[in-house]
Formats: structure tokens, C-alpha cells, sequence
């Protein structure tokens, strides 16, 4: 009994496709519909379980993960809690600097000679009262302070540094909801640094007013002269430069779309405080207006419901925007693929990024199924479409006949035997003492002691012809079979036809396997009866709209057929839901619903004609209605074949088992 061990997923594990287990998912989906492009995309969408029962994710379980992940960030973060961020910030800046005026001043005060009254201390009593009357006047927003203290004159050096790096990470922040890593780019954004952002943006400006009216701008000159500004991987046209943006503005937009409107209110206050450069102001909101034009980013906002704890600054809630945006795309594109649009277009790389290195596998598995059965020899390309060799018709027959055998109570199934005495072909285990004609299949040790019986315990032993005995022998049958298969629209609205196709195939497989000098056709009727090929089999579907259920025409089809063979073996095994409702008559198919006398009864004269010719018809009933009990009773009647009601779980073990039963019966 194999022993499984579990552990947790390290990236080392095992995850290499085996494309015998890729065909074994596969094959119910192609019994179903047909189709072995369908059951791939089935199978992609799904996964399977794979023998050692380890799951293998399809398409919707790794949308579900993205999901659960952006749940997870949501579930943690607090959003509103960036503007306390800039607050505490704002409030150390301003708790330094009274720190910095009260040193300022002790230190004056103490280098002034003792009993006198220092001009230059009383002057440093009047300014440093007046920057503490300035900084108790702050406004109570951040915004507000932040133009407030923009025009202050700071005393403590270390305020004014703090000041400084708050006043670039915000105007960071402005950029880099235009542009990726700008900010990282011009780290100190001195005057002269956003004097060069604005002749970018200006520039940048010119040219998608140039595409506007149609002209092409020379996006060439613009990275040459501006290329440092976007790190080492510039953008190589303008059109991504203008998604990176467009991607940009919508991480922003979904950032205060996600805030209260009093929260989104002062952040936009806040950032719209932080540039002092009016024309750069002018440049960024014509940029904005621009490229919502050319590219409308409605499609990437998103509102994200936050309900976490844990506190952000706004530069880590502009990396979860980020996130979350590129979480949004994986789902999009994942459910792109499981619509069928290909798995090109999922960025596999971002999906490590976010969900790890399992999910990165699954993903390159996933895109690698159909060139693994192809070099395998399973499946073939024509035209835009994938079609199954014969080598995988046999794999599914085999997984089918496995399938049905697997719900039987293990027996030994040896091969089909008749009820003649005789010389025969195969050797049974039993013995018997031997008769003139006999095949001499000598069982030497019987032989022997029958000797040692007759003439006793020595040597040498003594035989004669009374003494010898042989295996017995079986008789084996050559049979030809047509499986007569309703193809009708009931038994698709039903669920029985995907049962009836698997045991189809199983049966092919049993005879081929098991029986090789067996014959078997395979006739599907609906208004018209029609020969199948087992390729033809494995991709046939139900005819919705071909109504009627024509089995005169599908006995007519299969006399003609065994017609072939010289055996005294003819079977027609029939599988069917409905009764007749369709019958030829002068070249053409005529249906009606119920069926007319005259339908069943050229239907039962082909019956006649069946039971002439030595054909037993067994039938096999999916259905207990009165009209299709009452019409197979008299069918059976005619011919003497039996009937089984039966249902599509139970179908395979009813016939396959009946077949075996036919060929096991021992020499009377």
C-alpha cells in the first residue's frame, strides 16, 4: 500500500506534467463534447488530481488565489491612515522647531552677562515669540500647514531638514502618479530638477497633441534627450510610455476613489500644495487632461473597500495601489484565458511577483499541455484546431474499459467460451483423460501418477494409453457486434449520452484487447442512422437540431453491415432512451412526435428482418416510459433478444459484463 507524505510547498517539489495523466483528465471532457480543443480549455479551467493525489490548479483556482490575496491586503490595511502619517510628521516637524527656538534662545541667555539686560537677548526673546505666535497660528489641515510652513523661516536646522525631506517625498509622489520611479530618479528635486520636469512634461505635452491631430511625434528625440529621467528600462515607444502613465493616474485616482470624501478632499489639498512651480502645475494638469483623451483610464479606477488595522504612509499605499492594480490585471488576463483568448497574455512573471513561485509553475505547466500531448502522439494540428491520433483513442478506450470495470466486484474474466464440445483452441486448466482426437495438450504429472497408481512405486514407469490425460480444452466464438447508439437530443437533455459513448469506446477496447477476431461497428441514429469510426465516436455529440430517433434505419444499417461476416455470431446491441419516432420511407426521413402506427411497424419488420438473418437484438433501456416499455417488449418478442433498464451510472457494467457472460459460458 504506497505511503504519501505531505508537506508544506517550498518550490522544490515536483510539478513536471505527465501527458498519460493529462490525457486520463482529459478523456471525460472529450467523451462529453466532442472535442479535445473544448477539453483542453476544461481542463485548463479546472485542473485535476493528479494519481498521487496532489492537485493541480487550472485557471479558476489560480483566479481564486489573486482573489484571496487582494482580500488579504484589504483585510490588514488601513487607508485613512495616511493622512496621520503626514500629521505625525507634520507635528514632529513643528515639535522640533519649538525644541530648536526654546535651545536657541537658553543658549542666548546664557552667554549674556549676568545683571545686565543683553540688547541682543531681548531681540532673540521678541523673534523667537514670534515664530511660536506663527507656529500656534498653523491651520488645523496638513495642507494648510504645509503652504504655512513653505514661507517659514525655520531657526532649528533639523525642523528645516525634516521639512524638507517631507516636502520631497510628497512632490515624489506627485511625479510618480504620472510616472514609475521618476522620483527615484531625481532624488533631491532641487528648483533645477523640477525646472527639467517641466520642459519633460512640456515636451511630453507637445507630442500627444501632435498625435491628436493625427501627426507621428519623434518619440526617439524625446528618450534621447530625456531617457535618464525613466532609470535603466526606459519605455521603447511612446504608446507604453502612455500606459505606464495611464496605469499611473489610475493607481492614484483608485487611491482617493478608495478614501471618505473628507479624506480624499485633503489629500488632494495636500498634493496640489506641495508644487510651488505654478507652470509645472499647469504642465501636469494638461498631461492629465491629454492622456485621458487618448487613453481613458475608467477601466483601471477601482474603489478598494479597506477595513484593516494596520497604519500606511502614503508612499506604502501607493505600493499597495500598485498591487492591488496588478492584482486586478492577473484576474482580468486569467479570465481572458479561461474564455479561451490563449495563456500568452498572462504575465507570469507578476503572478511569481504576487502569488509566488507554485502559482508561477502552475501557470508554465499549464501553457506547455497542448505541446506535451502533441509530442507525446496524442493529439495533432489541423488547421486552428487540435484533433486525437489513434494512439489516444486507444488510451481513452483503455481508461474507459478501466472506468467501467472498476465499479465491478473483482472477478477473473477470462475469455468468451460457447457451449460446443470438441477440439478446440484454447487450453482450459482442467484435465481429462485423453480421447482419441483430442489435442495432445499432455498434463505430464497426472500422466505420471496415473502410472505410478496402476502399476505402483517403481521404476521405470510404465505407460500406457489409459494413463494419459490433457488439459481440456474451450471452444472460442468469432461474434460481430453493431452497438446501435441514440444520438437523438434526448438523451444529451437526459445525461445519458455521455454513458453511452463511454461504454462505446470501453467496448471497443475490450474486443480489441480481448477478443481481436471480434468484430465491432458502432451505428449512431438520430432522424438518419449513420456508421462511426471511433475517431468519428470520440468527437460525435448529440443532434440537437435533427429531431428523431430512426432505429428502422439503424437495423437496416447494421444487417448490411454484418452482412460481411460468415459467423453464426450476430449480435446488435442497442442503446436508446426514446422509441421510434423516425422511419425512411421513399429515400426520406419522416418524424413524428408520438410515434405513428406506421413507424412502428416498419421499424418491427426490420426487427423481422434481423431475426431472419440470425441477429439477436439486446436492447439496453435508459428509460421506463410506457410507450418505450411496451414497444421493446414486442421487439423482444419478435426476436427473442433480451432487455435490460438500466441507468448511465449502471450502463457499462450491464453490457460489458453481458458480453463477457455470452463468451465465458464453460463446455457443457
Amino acid at each position: 500500500m504506497p505511503i504519501y507524505r505531505y508537506s508544506e510547498w517550498d518550490g522544490t517539489q515536483d510539478f513536471n506534467l505527465d501527458p498519460d495523466e493529462l490525457l486520463k483528465a482529459l478523456s471525460d471532457d472529450v467523451l462529453a463534447h466532442g472535442d479535445i480543443s473544448q477539453a483542453l480549455r476544461q481542463l485548463l479551467r479546472r485542473g485535476f488530481m493528479r494519481p498521487d493525489g496532489t492537485r493541480f490548479m487550472g485557471l479558476q483556482e489560480l483566479m481564486q488565489r489573486v482573489r484571496q490575496a487582494r482580500q488579504q491586503r484589504l483585510d490588514r490595511y488601513n487607508l485613512g491612515s495616511i493622512l496621520d502619517d503626514i500629521r505625525k510628521k507634520l507635528e514632529q516637524v513643528v515639535q522640533t522647531e519649538r525644541q530648536g527656538i526654546e535651545r536657541r534662545l537658553a543658549e542666548a541667555r546664557a552667554q549674556a552677562p549676568q545683571g545686565t539686560d543683553d540688547p541682543l537677548v531681548k531681540l532673540m526673546e521678541k523673534v523667537a515669540q514670534r515664530k511660536l505666535d506663527y507656529l500656534d497660528q498653523l491651520p488645523p489641515d496638513p495642507a494648510g500647514q504645509i503652504k504655512a510652513l513653505s514661507d517659514y523661516e525655520f531657526m532649528d536646522s533639523e525642523a528645516q531638514r525634516l521639512f524638507q525631506e517631507l516636502m520631497q517625498m510628497l512632490q515624489g509622489q506627485v511625479m510618480d502618479s504620472f510616472f514609475r520611479n521618476l522620483y527615484q530618479q531625481i532624488q533631491s528635486l532641487t528648483p533645477e530638477d523640477l525646472a527639467r520636469i517641466r520642459q519633460m512634461v512640456q515636451e511630453l505635452n507637445r507630442m500627444l497633441e501632435q498625435r491628436m491631430r493625427g501627426q507621428e511625434p519623434d518619440f526617439d528625440r524625446f528618450i534621447r534627450q530625456f531617457g535618464d529621467m525613466f532609470g535603466p528600462n526606459p519605455p521603447q515607444t511612446l504608446d507604453e510610455l502612455l500606459e505606464q502613465m495611464r496605469q499611473r493616474m489610475a493607481m492614484m485616482r483608485s487611491l482617493l476613489d478608495s478614501l471618505s470624501p473628507q479624506q480624499r478632499q485633503a489629500l488632494q489639498e495636500l498634493l496640489e500644495s506641495v508644487l510651488k512651480d505654478e507652470g509645472l502645475r499647469q504642465e501636469l494638469a494638461a498631461l492629465a487632461a491629454n492622456l485621458e483623451y487618448l487613453m481613458p483610464s475608467d477601466d483601471l479606477r477601482n474603489r478598494y473597500p479597506f477595513r484593516g488595522d494596520e497604519p500606511l504612509s502614503l508612499q506604502e499605499a501607493m505600493r499597495l495601489m500598485e498591487e492591488l492594480q496588478a492584482l486586478d490585471r492577473l484576474e482580468q488576463q486569467l479570465r481572458a484565458a479561461e474564455q479561451g483568448r490563449g495563456l500568452d497574455e498572462v504575465d507570469a512573471e507578476k503572478l511569481r511577483e504576487l502569488l509566488g513561485e507554485e502559482a508561477h509553475r502552475m501557470m508554465e505547466a499549464l501553457r506547455q499541455m497542448a505541446r506535451l500531448l502533441e509530442e507525446a502522439g496524442y493529439i495533432r494540428s489541423r488547421g486552428n484546431r487540435w484533433e486525437l491520433t489513434p494512439r489516444a483513442m486507444r488510451k481513452i478506450g483503455q481508461k474507459a474499459l478501466y472506468d467501467i470495470f472498476n465499479q465491478i466486484k473483482k472477478d477473473r474474466f477470462g475469455k468468451h467460451e460457447t457451449a460446443y464440445r470438441g477440439p478446440g483452441n484454447e487450453r482450459a486448466e482442467e484435465t481429462k483423460p485423453y480421447e482419441f482426437g483430442d489435442p495432445f495438450h499432455l498434463q505430464l504429472e497426472r500422466t505420471l501418477m496415473n502410472s505410478l497408481i496402476r502399476e505402483g512405486p517403481k521404476v521405470p514407469v510404465k505407460l500406457s494409453p489409459n494413463d494419459f490425460e490433457v488439459y481440456q480444452t474451450r471452444h472460442t466464438s468469432q461474434t460481430a457486434t453493431v452497438m446501435m447508439l441514440d444520438l437523438s437530443w434526448s438523451m444529451g437533455l437526459r445525461g445519458n449520452f455521455f454513458a453511452a459513448k463511454k461504454v462505446a469506446l470501453a467496448l471497443s477496447q475490450l474486443i480489441k484487447t480481448q477478443f481481436p477476431r471480434d468484430v465491432l461497428y458502432i451505428v449512431g441514429f438520430s432522424r438518419y442512422a449513420r456508421q462511426l469510426t471511433e475517431q468519428e465516436l470520440a468527437e460525435a455529440t448529440v443532434d440537437e437540431y435533427s429531431y428523431g430517433t430512426n432505429i428502422q434505419h439503424a437495423f437496416m444499417l447494421a444487417q448490411r453491415l454484418l452482412a460481411k461476416h460468415n459467423t453464426a455470431n450476430k449480435q446488435i446491441i442497442m442503446v436508446t432512451d426514446g422509441e421510434p419516432t423516425s422511419h425512411i420511407e421513399g429515400g426520406r426521413a419522416f418524424f413524428a412526435y408520438p410515434p405513428t402506427l406506421r413507424t412502428l411497424q416498419l421499424t418491427l419488420q426490420e426487427a423481422r428482418n434481423c431475426t431472419r438473418q440470425g441477429i439477436i437484438i439486446n436492447t439496453f433501456m435508459l428509460d421506463r416510459s410506457f410507450y418505450m416499455m411496451e414497444f421493446v417488449e414486442q421487439l423482444a418478442r419478435i426476436n427473442k433478444g433480451r432487455i435490460f433498464y438500466t441507468t448511465p451510472e449502471r450502463l457499462g457494467q450491464y453490457i460489458l459484463v453481458d458480453y463477457l457472460a455470452n463468451k465465458r459460458r464453460r463446455i457443457a
